[in-house]
């Protein structure tokens, strides 16, 4: 179908739809996103292998989605044409913002779980984020063609946990393409149209943005009201500053052009944009001559996590200022600010919603900019109370005060919800306790599977906590979590120094408890990745000027060259070869003693 031939202004409010896809991570977001851009003809059907909506190199090598990516359809049902717009979201705990973000530009919401895992802790999550908003919600059971599904039990699941008729719970298979009609139909009978005026003046809302190298910054926008077309003069309540429409069109699915957009409808524009400061997600586009009331905006993410983030050749941080200024426009819940280390130079001190967040952005700093960059440790933010009774939020453990002058340290706390079969009940819980966790509720969902409630510090869940919960469950068990407040806690700053010089981009915060075993683990990795040198390096783990771990890296020997018929060999190496050749002799004649006459007779033979 030729998109150009189409006259947007023929699709009315009541003949639109915005939705959304949430699930947990791996249950089939993408694959369906696919196979409904392939029933309407958006996508050929050669396609049908490739992941199209994950673009990222990140996405494709890890196969989950890590960005929120918008795709317009078209479907006629009854006689009637109608424009569905998808927004496919993130499944993994860490891009929950990502998801909150993209249901604001959306009226209902397929909550998909799969036949054979059932309900997970981010189905969970996700479910109440839509519900939050008042977003209609369509139960969609996948992969129900797997040999290990099980519907019915899924089933059950949804009825008891959100309350769900059986009758309106669709099963489907995104990869065999079983119930896509269906879902669209449901889509089309069950969504309601957007609350959308054609006739009042422009007001779209900023959901999104990315850089592109050669058209500027590219804005996702959603039209509440009125129209916007190409050649239009805009402005953005935030930036202050007037725009031409030099662009404008729809994701079907790639970037086309259409000339306008109309009230309901969800496109992109491009403006000319040069710096990523002029686009904030939640900003409210508006036309020059006629001012509307601004939307209240999304409510900032928070970062969980904290971590330093340096050029590996120093010389290399303007191109890394370049790079991370247009990656946090793709990303709006990362907060970046510059940093001085005395180790590493320059660089950015970074927040993020938790560890793969932090891992992803670093991964897409070295694909798409191509940057060799250092990552400091992970590290939360703690309020430190000094005795003087003035409060510090600190989050880099080197601008920690010292010891004497702290009167308490409180750190972040969470509110952690893990499902698990029953049968790793016992390791999960044994984890929990492991990570100082308090628990506060356990409940069965069905007869085989258990939710349990635990507030842990952040600092444990922020290092490797998710991967251990992974392997203490065979893979089965799922996570969630949310903010908890602050509670004070016995921690300590522990200092790495190398040969009696403190690296401010090592230091960490560790309860007072487990400083010793962190502390010398930390120091045993060190000497196993830091080369030998010249001089002798002594790596020390210290917390005040009390020095609880210690390693020694020996010094690289003089190689002494010395030249003999074999070759170049060193001396000790010539003096081994001598002896050598001295006890093979012995060997030969033997240690006992023999009489004179032999031994004459065996030196004559020889000769």
């Amino acid at each position: 179908m030729d998109i150009k031939k189409r006259d947007l202004s023929q699709f009315p409010p009541e003949n639109i739809r915005n939705f959304s896809i949430i699930a947990h991570i791996d249950h089939g977001k993408s694959t369906l996103a696919d196979r409904l851009l392939e029933y309407t003809g958006t996508l050929s059907t050669r396609t049908k292998a490739v992941q199209f909506l994950d673009k990222l190199q990140v996405e494709k090598e890890r196969g989950i989605t890590v960005k929120a990516n918008s795709a317009s359809m078209f479907y006629e049902k009854d006689g009637t044409t109608y424009l569905l717009n998808l927004i496919d979201t993130p499944g993994h705990v860490d891009f929950s913002y990502e998801v909150s973000r993209s249901l604001y530009a959306c009226q209902g919401a397929l909550l998909l779980v799969d036949a054979a895992q059932g309900v997970q802790a981010q189905t969970m999550a996700n479910f109440y984020l839509a519900f939050e908003q008042d977003l209609t919600i369509l139960p969609v059971i996948n992969k129900i063609d797997m040999a290990i599904a099980d519907p019915e039990r899924v089933t059950k699941q949804l009825e008891n946990l959100f309350d769900f008729p059986e009758d309106d719970i669709i099963l489907a298979s995104a990869k065999s393409g079983i119930g896509i009609q269906e879902i669209l139909d449901n889509i089309v009978d069950n969504i309601p149209a957007p609350e959308a005026n054609p006739d009042e003046p422009l007001k779209a809302l900023l959901f999104d943005s990315w850089y592109d190298d050669y058209r500027g910054v590219v804005c996702l926008v959603a039209i509440k009201d009125g129209m916007l077309k190409k050649g239009d003069i805009i402005a953005l309540a935030q930036a202050e500053k007037k725009y031409e429409v030099l662009e404008i069109g729809l994701m079907y699915p790639e970037e086309t052009p259409t000339g306008a957009l109309y009230a309901g409808q969800v496109g992109y524009i491009i403006t000319g944009m040069k710096t990523v400061k002029e686009a904030q997600v939640g900003d409210t586009i508006y036309n020059t001559a006629q001012p509307v009331e601004a939307f209240p905006g999304f409510k900032p993410a928070k970062p969980m996590v904290f971590a330093g983030i340096y050029p590996v050749d120093t010389t290399e941080f303007p191109l890394l200022a370049d790079a991370v200024e247009k990656l946090i426009l793709n990303d709006a819940s990362v907060t970046v600010e510059k940093k001085t280390s005395a180790a590493l130079g320059l660089g950015f001190r970074c927040g993020f919603l938790g560890l793969l967040h932090m891992d992803v952005f670093k991964e897409r700093l070295e694909q798409e900019y191509n940057m060799s960059i250092i990552v400091t440790a992970p590290s939360v933010l703690y309020k430190v109370t000094l005795n003087n009774g003035k409060v510090l939020d600190l989050e880099n453990p080197a601008d920690f005060p010292e010891r004497q002058v702290i009167q308490q340290i409180q750190e972040p706390i969470i509110h952690a919800t893990i499902i698990v079969p029953k049968k790793y009940l016992g390791n999960t819980i044994a984890l929990c306790e492991q990570k100082r966790g308090i628990q506060t509720e356990m409940n069965f969902i069905d007869e085989d599977r258990v939710i349990i409630k635990y507030q842990l510090p952040l600092n444990e869940v922020a290092t490797d906590f998710y991967d251990q919960l992974k392997s203490y469950s065979s893979g089965f068990a799922s996570f969630d979590y949310e903010e908890g407040g602050y509670a004070p806690s016995d921690l300590v700053k522990m200092d790495i120094l190398l040969n009696g010089t403190a690296v401010d981009a090592l230091s960490i915060v560790v309860h007072n408890e487990f400083a010793y075993r962190i502390g010398r683990d930390l120091v045993g990795k060190l000497r196993k990745i830091i080369p030998r040198q010249l001089i002798e390096v002594i790596i020390q783990a210290a917390i005040g000027a009390k020095v609880i771990a210690r390693e020694r890296l020996s010094p690289l020997r003089k190689n002494v060259i010395a030249k003999c018929y074999g070759g170049d060999i060193t001396r000790k190496r010539k003096l081994l070869e001598k002896q050598k050749e001295g006890k093979k002799k012995m060997k030969q004649i033997g240690t006992v003693e023999m009489p004179k006459e032999a031994f004459y007779t065996i030196m004559k033979k020889e000769n």
